[in-house]
Formats: structure tokens, sequence, C-alpha cells
């Protein structure tokens, strides 16, 4: 068996400071789905889907406004309201707010809510976000807020986006500091598809963890492992790993991340890593998120499910034993980095 499975606990440094610690169980579930992230999903899917990861043992859920223009969140906590709130830990994001509208922006989403969103990243739209997040989901509390989508990748920020860092340095960093040591939530750091808004943040404030997407998977991992782990390992904040499986590309999608652009060398590089897994008897599915799974800094993957049968397959992957000669077969074809971490054996 792998050394981690779904449903053990993993600790949330926050920078080793007595107390500063909250569970997670490694494998969760992130919510772009559940927004009708790529393609279209009923309530009746959603539910089944949550279902099933929460029989395989998940017991982290990861969600936004953002993901339907608050619809994840809605569904989401229609299927928590009936479990004891001890039992999982919930992050959602900050940065947009929304306002009802006839006419939808562009979004990358099929069938949104009805909303607007401007953003906002303030202390009082901190606030006013967390707040309108609870009502969407029904509940009472938060344990994880991730700052979204501070990044040069954002399209409606480009290059500009230091601007908002600085809004954010001043008020959301500051804000969610306090709500930290107030109680009202137990963590917070930056969700974001690049590294450069997480190391920026190091620098001017006291994360504790951050969701980093598409920046750690078996296919591109090379920044992650050089130069972003090492900077957030030494100041013990931890990630959670976003899209382990690039968006479905690594379980059989023929899109890779969230633009759907297959980069150069990417479908070879598959092709080589299933052809090893394959002779081990392993699937892809598993060799990637065991991988991603792996470093000491990761305290949670979490791959997305539009399905209830893409659930049971995450989960099951995490209690499948893969050899250790595949990880041997791996690097020695130089198909993962030579420092990259491994799972371990039991």
């Amino acid at each position: 068996m792998p050394t981690r499975g779904p449903q053990q606990k993993a600790e949330l440094p926050r920078n080793n400071e007595k107390g500063r610690y909250r569970p997670l169980t490694r494998l969760g579930l992130g919510g772009v789905a559940l927004g009708n992230g790529f393609a279209a999903a009923t309530d009746e899917q959603c539910e089944a889907t949550l279902a099933a990861a929460w029989a395989s043992g998940v017991r982290y859920f990861d969600t936004s406004p953002w993901y339907g223009l608050g619809l994840s969140e809605r569904r989401l906590g229609a299927f928590l309201k009936d479990q004891p709130r001890e039992s999982f830990v919930l992050s959602t994001k900050i940065g947009r707010l929304f306002q009802a509208t006839t006419k939808l922006p562009k979004t990358p989403w099929k069938d949104p809510s009805p909303f607007k969103y401007s953003y906002d990243y303030s202390a009082a739209g901190v606030r006013r976000s967390i707040e309108d997040s609870l009502q969407r989901l029904g509940l009472a509390r938060l344990d994880i807020v991730f700052v979204h989508d501070l990044s040069p990748d954002n399209d409606d920020f480009g290059p500009r986006w230091t601007e908002q860092f600085e809004v954010a340095k001043k008020g959301a960093f500051v804000e969610l500091t306090k709500l930290r040591s107030e109680g009202v939530i137990r963590a917070w750091g930056l969700g974001v598809n690049r590294p450069e808004p997480a190391l920026k943040t190091l620098e001017v404030a006291d994360p504790d963890i951050f969701l980093l997407a598409t920046q750690y998977s078996i296919l591109e991992h090379r920044q992650a492992v050089e130069t972003t782990f090492p900077a957030l390992e030494k100041r013990g904040t931890s990630v959670v790993v976003g899209a382990p499986l690039n968006a479905g590309y690594l379980a059989g999608r023929n899109r890779y991340d969230y633009d759907g652009t297959v980069p150069a060398g990417a479908a070879e590089k598959r092709r080589r890593i299933q052809a090893i897994a394959s002779e081990h008897g392993v699937d892809l599915r598993t060799v990637a998120l065991q991988f991603c799974n792996a470093p000491r800094i990761v305290s949670a993957v979490i791959p997305g499910a539009r399905t209830a049968e893409q659930a049971r397959a995450n989960g099951q992957s995490f209690r499948v034993a893969v050899p250790k000669d595949l990880w041997d077969e791996l690097k020695e074809q130089r198909l993962i980095h030579d420092a990259a971490a491994v799972p371990a054996l039991t």
C-alpha cells in the first residue's frame, strides 16, 4: 500500500508555531466540475459524484464562488449539510463579488448562475465574499480561504496583476490574517496557476498553504521541484495540488489544463509513461495521482470528478500498490525529475 492513503491525515503547517496545524485528508475533491466546468452536469449527477467521493474516503473539498458563478458552492453545500461539520475540511476562495444580471458575462462555465462579477481584493471585499460563500454553502464556517486568480495568467489582469496584488497586500492578506487570529478561519493562502504570486506573497505576508494548480503533475513539475516547493517548504507552508491530472489529460481526455491547449511533447511523454505503467500493471491515473501525493510539502491532492465513476476511480488510485521498479524506470528514462519525490511503500 502507498504510505499515505485517502483517509490518512496530514498536518497543515503554519510556520511551525505551536498550535498552528489543521488536519486534511490526503485525497480531496476539486469543485470545478460541480460548477459546470468543461461541460454541464445535473444536480443529481453532482450529488452522486459527491456521495461516491465521500464513500471513497474524501474529507477535503475545495470550491470557489468563481466555479459556475456560485453553482459549485451551492451544490457542494447541499451535500455537506447532511455531514457532521467536524468530519470534513472545506476551502473556498475570495477575489470576486457577484451581482444578479440578465446578461451573463463571458466565462468558461456551461450554464452558470445568472450573475456578473467584479474583482475585490480589499479587506471589505474579503468579509463580503466570505459571508456570501457561507450563505451559498449553507454552512456556519470555512476552514481555508484562498485568494483566487491573483496571477499573471488571469486574462482580466495580464501584466497588471501586480496592481491588484498591492490591493491584496494591504487588504485581503491583512484581513485574512486577522480572521485566522480570531478563529473565523483556520488557514489562508493563494489559489493560483503560476508560482510568482505565491513566492511574492511569502515576502509580504504570513500565509499557511497554497493551492497550486497546473504547476505539479507527472508531466510538468520541474519548476516546482527546483524552485517553488523549496521556497515554500523553507517558510513552513504546505501545498494543495490542483489539476493533478492536467484537467483530465492524464485520465484519457484530449484536453490539457484549463485552456485546453496540449503543449508540444505532452502527448509523447504521456504515451511513454502510460506504457511503463501498463508494463507494471498500473493505470496512468494511479501513477499520476500518487506522484503528486508523494512530496512532503503536499497536504492534499484534489483531482476533479464529474461522475461517480470518476470519483471512485480517484479513490481507488490511492489504494493501489505501485511497484518501486516503476518509479525507478521513470527516473531512468528521465520522464520524471531526478529530485522529484516518489511514493514510499510499506
